[in-house]
């Protein structure tokens, strides 16, 4: 094998595990965002929820005077 073919058959190699770390950060990437928009709509539901509990209990944290260190 020449020089030349055996550096084109490195580079042929190289260029398949990029390729495969390509593939698998895309996959990743894609699992993370999913992760994300569950996160993001979890918070939403907290926060409802949270807002619903403070009305139901009749609670308005800005009608609250302030703590003493203020």
């Amino acid at each position: 094998m020449s020089d030349l073919e055996q550096r084109l058959a490195e580079l042929e190699v190289r260029l398949t595990f990029i390729d495969d770390a390509v593939q698998a950060l895309t996959v990743a990437d894609a699992d993370q965002s999913l992760r994300i928009a569950e996160l993001e709509r979890l918070v939403r539901e907290l926060r409802s929820e949270l807002a619903s509990v403070r009305t139901g209990h009749g609670h308005d944290p800005h009608s609250e005077p302030p703590p003493p260190h203020y």
